[in-house]
């Protein structure tokens, strides 16, 4: 029989400075980063609300993934306890009745990898052949920085002496149709064979180890200018560290391509003010440039093409990725929220909501209440065309209610577009969103005294009210933070109109 176990070197406590995958992802995005995390990471921004949700969703999927390999064992010893996680990987290696490996600790060369799934492959007569690296992810298609992970897993593996017979990619596959019951898991996740990339990749690995690791030795870390490498493939969360000396109108923020701005960085433009005279930009980017309060002479024309009573909609959607009610699929935006802000044209205002606090398909009763809530005479105020999609969704699954939800569409009326293309305030500083847009317009009207503050935030707090919490208390408490939350966005456009119409007659 092949013997299956890793060098010893590999399972031995290392002095030198290690190096792990998510460190070695750290440095292909930014060697000042890599360095950051070893030396000063409570330098780092910890991540957001909306981050963190990602992140936990994450953790979802790859517990639910290894339901995919019967009698698979995990390895339990945390991150940081090293020495034990390598230990119990070596155990499960030299166990024959181990068919597959979660989190398996395996280290070379200065370098600590965990592996989502490492599979052992056998012959039929029992005898290992080699071992399947699969990497887990929440993502619903191959990334470029997930070859990069493999390509790193694979060639520690293999300096550890464990005969690779491919690397794999399993993530989500948006194209399952959850039709209630017990989740296909077959169907759930699709496995892509990503073997051959990775081998392309190992001599790159090689040079970049290398050079990574020179540059820790350094006492201090590289001088490279924070650049549109810092928020690519994510945010890198030194980014506000690294940014914090930059000027207001640093060049950086101007919107739009970074095409015009990095020209401009290369004939030392540093700030938005110093762009000369001539340079060709966009209107966005001109706005910007110009720093200065523009009202339309159209924009009282298009503020009065609303017809009263106006509703002024937002809905708040979950998107699970792993789904839970029939009839949907993975990251399908399902609606669990509305809120509804009615305007009389004597000014008088009421205020509707709906929030489905249990954990069945929100879907029919929420479209039921909003169709009551909006009634058939009024334009829908929204601030952006995802209400629009929202709203066509529900009309295709309810077929019962379908020709009264297309009704609706044909009454909505965005003022995002009207504000883009009518009015700018320096304080938008290029953004037409409207957390940008209300406080320039409403300062008094923000979301800093709310328990929520964002959607993805909201969105987390629901899947944990109506799948997590067990204290009803607590679900109480969540409740009411959404209930605040969503009706703060309707309130907002509703201050929005009235300002907007106050700055088209005094122009």
């Amino acid at each position: 029989m092949m013997n299956d176990s890793v060098n010893a070197s590999s399972l031995a406590p290392q002095r030198s400075l290690r190096l792990s995958k998510s460190k070695f992802l750290a440095g292909l995005q930014c060697h000042k980063r890599l360095h950051l995390e070893i030396y000063q990471p409570q330098l780092a921004t910890p991540p957001d609300v909306g981050t963190q949700a990602i992140l936990d969703m994450g953790t979802e999927v790859g517990e639910l993934a290894r339901k995919r390999f019967p009698g698979g064992r995990l390895v339990t010893a945390g991150y940081r306890q090293t020495e034990a996680a390598l230990a119990q990987t070596a155990m499960y290696l030299a166990d024959p009745a181990v068919p597959a490996i979660f989190e398996a600790a395996i280290m070379a060369d200065d370098v600590l990898i965990r592996v989502d799934v490492l599979e052992r492959v056998c012959a039929a007569e029992g005898e290992i052949t080699g071992w399947r690296l699969i990497e887990v992810k929440s993502s619903t298609k191959v990334k470029d920085v997930h070859l990069e992970d493999l390509s790193l897993q694979y060639y520690v593996l293999v300096r550890a002496g464990l005969p690779v017979i491919g690397s794999h990619l399993m993530h989500v596959n948006t194209g399952y149709h959850y039709s209630g019951g017990e989740i296909d898991l077959a169907k759930l996740f699709a496995m892509q064979d990503l073997s051959t990339a990775v081998l392309d990749r190992q001599e790159t690995v090689v040079d970049r180890l290398s050079a990574m690791k020179a540059m820790v030795l350094r006492p201090e870390p590289p001088a490279i200018e924070p650049d549109q490498h810092c928020l690519t493939p994510y945010e890198c969360p030194f980014w506000a560290h690294c940014t914090k000396q930059k000027p207001a109108r640093w060049i950086f923020h101007l919107p739009g391509t970074k095409h015009v701005v990095n020209q401009l960085a290369e004939q030392g433009v540093t700030t938005i003010d110093q762009i000369p005279d001539g340079t060709k930009l966009s209107l966005a980017q001109r706005r910007v440039k110009d720093n200065a309060e523009w009202v339309s002479e159209k924009l009282n024309a298009a503020l009065q093409t609303v017809r009263f009573p106006v509703h002024h909609l937002d809905f708040e959607t979950v998107m699970l990725a792993v789904p839970r009610f029939a009839g949907t699929r993975p990251y399908q935006a399902v609606p669990m929220q509305w809120s509804n802000h009615i305007e009389q044209e004597s000014g008088e205002l009421v205020h509707h909501e709906f929030l489905h606090a249990e954990g069945t398909d929100p879907r029919k009763p929420l479209a039921e209440a909003l169709l009551d809530s909006l009634g058939s005479k009024g334009s829908i105020c929204v601030y952006s065309p995802y209400e629009k999609s929202v709203i066509e969704q529900l009309a295709e699954v309810l077929p019962e209610w379908r020709v009264a939800l297309r009704a609706l569409v044909k009454r909505l009326w965005d003022l995002h577009p009207i504000v883009r293309d009518h009015y700018y305030h320096p304080d938008f500083d290029g953004s037409y969103s409207l957390k940008e847009v209300l406080p320039a317009l409403v300062p008094s009207l923000g979301y800093s005294d709310l328990g929520i503050q964002e959607g993805g935030h909201a969105a987390r707090e629901y899947y944990r009210m109506v799948f997590v919490e067990s204290d009803w208390i607590e679900r109480a408490r969540i409740q009411e933070a959404l209930l605040a939350y969503c009706k703060r966005d309707t309130l907002a456009l509703v201050e929005l109109r009235r300002m907007l119409g106050e700055k088209a007659k005094s122009r």
